[in-house]
């Protein structure tokens, strides 16, 4: 017999597939995840993934963060911030430099820590770079638990693609948060290598694996989110 046309009716959107693949692909991080001692999460919507991170913040934890638009844009500074449960060390409350350099160093000892991350392999090796350094350090070793959010856009299919994606996508993108700051990525787009007075990458972080297991936590987002 012959196959029934009512097979060939099946509408396959273009959204149903990218929702396949996606699905692929956030399986694939999560086990790379695994293997380099962090635990990873996949949350369908930003409100899914605010309600799962704070889920994993204990009640009564100091709660810092860098200067991640990701953590900011999905409401999630402002939910720490308005909830009793946390005390929350906020830098852009500073009211000069100094303080927040002092809440920047103080953030070091928190309890859980909250960031987003530049790139990431979709092995599971999360890339990262700074300008002073101090997400970095927090990243590498001081809070009791790091929390990295970030979209799906982050993802790229290699280690040096994700160094890439930081350099050339992420940084040149962020440089246009300082208007007083000119290097050659503002003019051309991309990584210029500079080091001039300027520059916000001095300090590039490849995070391939975890000393204490699940002390990273990265929950990847179904969405594109930050740069």
């Amino acid at each position: 017999m012959g196959q029934n046309i009512d097979d060939y009716k099946r509408v396959i959107t273009a959204d149903m597939i990218v929702e396949e693949r996606t699905k692929i692909l956030a399986d694939r991080v999560i086990k790379g995840l695994e293997r380099r001692n962090m635990k990873g999460y996949f949350c369908q919507t930003v409100e899914e993934a605010n309600e799962l991170i704070l889920s994993l913040i204990p009640e009564g934890d100091t709660v810092s963060w860098g200067g991640s638009m990701t953590i900011r844009d999905m409401g999630l500074t402002k939910l720490i911030k308005e909830s009793d449960k946390y005390t929350a060390m906020d830098r852009d409350e500073a009211e000069s430099t100094e303080e927040m350099r002092e809440i920047q160093r103080q953030a070091l000892l928190c309890d859980t820590f909250l960031t987003s991350t530049n790139a990431m392999s979709d092995d599971g090796v999360l890339v990262n770079i700074d300008g002073l350094g101090n997400r970095l350090a927090a990243i590498c070793y001081g809070p009791k638990q790091v929390i990295v959010v970030a979209g799906i856009n982050k993802v790229a299919h290699s280690e040096e693609a994700a160094i890439a994606r930081a350099r050339n996508v992420a940084a040149p993108t962020n440089i246009h948060r300082f208007p007083e700051k000119v290097t050659p990525c503002r003019k051309t787009g991309k990584c210029g290598d500079c080091v001039g007075e300027d520059c916000i990458c001095r300090q590039i972080l490849i995070t391939r694996m975890s000393m204490i297991p699940d002390r990273i936590k990265v929950v990847l987002i179904n969405d594109d989110l930050g740069f």
